[in-house]
């Protein structure tokens, strides 16, 4: 399938600085611009880079050049020298495809397929709602083989419809072949509104216009779990967004649910997504900040059996690790005084610059600031269709805490 025209890539020849040597040695898939200190010509995007070592002159490893990124190099494989063509695509999206099979014996058919560096795939993110494919490319790298991975990503899914969705960078930077972000490339797409099952609870994603591909499908097991613990429980969802945990908590008999979101298109989402599945329950939304809406239910003394909060990444960027920090000692207070009782408080963080134990340190310390004692359930991370294969990959992260 010729979705773009094709693009000729050039071969390049790197040498690193030793402590970038040493990182790609331990399987690390970044390349800094500084960390290049000899290259054989200019290189454009999707070109291949092969590193060789400083002393030896022998393999190490080879990715795709980023003229975009400070990331310039993504590595793509490393270990033994290999042939990086048609044949190589299909065989990592096989083994993407392998390693989340379990999950597609369960009643889901959404699933993450490509999980970019995690996958060996850097910044190619590939995600299936039922029968249509959402692709969203984070690096110019990938137009050059765009052709060859989207016929494999439809062989291996058996999906009908292929939408592009592109970041803001590629749609700012650079040239992008008549591919703009939303655009249809294979199949027909009979609504932008795609209803899809997640441990047979059923869900509605925006393909076109909805954050990342259209749904936050990395909590999928946290939502179930949720769900299985609400039974004839009062539940609060903090940070909704499109009401998944609400809406598993509804399916699971939970007797009254509110979401709680400054967003009010997300609370409409999340209405939307209750009502298609049948329960029993009271689902009211509040659309306000989190915070000042935690602090409103506890002057007015509610107390709920589950309390969920589920932010939003907190810590893009290097400066705002310290801000994120107190942000989760926030919560985790507020939340901590909301819960009855017995009943459970679910902290959660999806920072990847604030890992699990500084996160669970600082949750757990703040739910005894509260004034409350806890006996910690469990701790989750990532589900089977988000692998983790480096440390900046991990982000996922989530506590259950019985409240006492």
């Amino acid at each position: 399938m010729n979705i773009i025209p094709d693009i000729q890539t050039n071969r390049i020849a790197i040498k690193l600085r030793p402590t970038a040597e040493k990182m790609v040695k331990r399987g690390h898939p970044w390349v800094f611009e500084d960390s290049i200190i000899k290259q054989n010509t200019e290189a454009k995007a999707g070109d291949l880079v092969i590193i060789y070592d400083a002393k030896k002159n022998n393999f190490l490893a080879c990715g795709l050049y980023d003229p975009y990124s400070p990331i310039r190099v993504k590595l793509i494989h490393a270990g033994k020298p290999t042939q990086i063509n048609k044949e190589w695509f299909s065989i990592k999206i096989n083994e993407a495809y392998e390693l989340r099979k379990p999950l597609l014996e369960t009643d889901t058919n959404s699933y993450r397929l490509l999980f970019g560096e995690n996958d060996n795939l850097p910044g190619f993110i590939a995600d299936v709602y039922d029968t249509v494919l959402v692709v969203k490319l984070y690096s110019h790298i990938w137009f050059p083989y765009l052709n060859w991975i989207i016929d494999y990503l439809i062989e291996v899914s058996g999906c009908k419809t292929v939408v592009l969705r592109l970041s803001r960078l590629l749609q700012s930077k650079g040239e992008s072949y008549g591919l703009y972000d939303g655009k249809v490339i294979y199949g027909t797409l009979e609504n932008e509104v795609v209803i899809f099952r997640e441990h047979g609870v059923s869900f509605s994603a925006n393909v076109i216009k909805g954050h990342k591909t259209g749904y936050f499908l990395d909590h999928r097991e946290n939502r179930k779990r949720v769900g299985e613990l609400a039974q004839g429980k009062t539940v609060l969802d903090v940070f909704s967004y499109a009401g998944g945990f609400s809406v598993h908590a509804l399916a699971g008999e939970a007797t009254e649910v509110i979401s709680l979101d400054i967003s009010k298109h997300a609370l409409e989402m999340a209405k939307n997504n209750a009502l298609l599945n049948t329960h029993t329950g009271i689902h009211t939304t509040m659309a306000i900040d989190a915070f000042e809406g935690l602090q409103s239910l506890i002057n007015q003394k509610k107390r709920f059996d589950i309390v969920v909060i589920d932010p939003p990444s907190f810590a893009k960027r290097e400066s705002e690790i310290s801000k994120a920090k107190n942000s989760y000692a926030r919560l985790a207070k507020l939340g901590a005084q909301l819960v009855m009782p017995g009943g459970i408080l679910v902290l959660a963080s999806c920072s990847s610059r604030v890992n699990a134990e500084e996160f669970f340190t600082i949750s757990e310390e703040n739910i005894l600031g509260s004034g409350k004692s806890f006996e910690e359930l469990s701790k989750t991370y990532h589900d089977i269709d988000h692998p983790i294969t480096f440390p900046e990959g991990a982000y996922l992260k989530c506590g259950y805490y019985r409240i006492s």
